[in-house]
């Protein structure tokens, strides 16, 4: 749970992205519900949500597709969200793309979050979905990628 201090941070970082019209965001969840919970927060923002429910769907739409944001689970049968960013970050390097992603897991270990960062994702975000943390990562990343991307 946040305390006040982190609650107010939060807030002054949505507050700056009240709206995050036609960002495209791939979430892949082999959780229906979770999948569901996540698209329903971030449209509600004007994302444009793709969503797959396995590793092997998300590698066919991400060679097909660009995205902002990916939001991987972690816990996923037959490939984990380790496993698929790693896939991900090999393929995306050979086409010259550094694509920010989320770790979104109820896994909530330090290990598990050491274990995203080594991964390739750039945060990682705990279940049950925060929508105000959420989004806050969301922004985040996208003042950071901005600003490499203007220097």
């Amino acid at each position: 749970m946040t305390n006040n201090y982190e609650d107010s941070h939060l807030q002054d970082d949505i507050k700056n992205y009240q709206s995050l019209d036609g960002l495209q965001i791939l979430v892949v969840d082999d959780s229906e519900d979770s999948l569901f919970l996540t698209s329903f927060i971030l449209e509600s923002y004007g994302v444009q949500v793709t969503t797959a429910t396995s590793a092997l769907a998300a590698l066919e739409i991400i060679k097909n597709s660009r995205f902002d944001i990916l939001i991987f689970d972690i816990a996923m049968p037959k490939v984990d969200g380790y496993s698929l960013i790693r896939k991900v970050r090999q393929m995306l390097r050979l086409q010259k793309q550094l694509t920010p992603a989320i770790a979104l897991t109820a896994l909530n270990s330090e290990y598990s979050h050491n274990l995203a960062l080594l991964s390739g994702f750039q945060s990682y975000v705990s279940k049950p979905v925060e929508p105000n943390v959420l989004i806050a990562e969301i922004t985040k990343l996208l003042r950071f990628y901005e600003w490499e991307n203007s220097e």
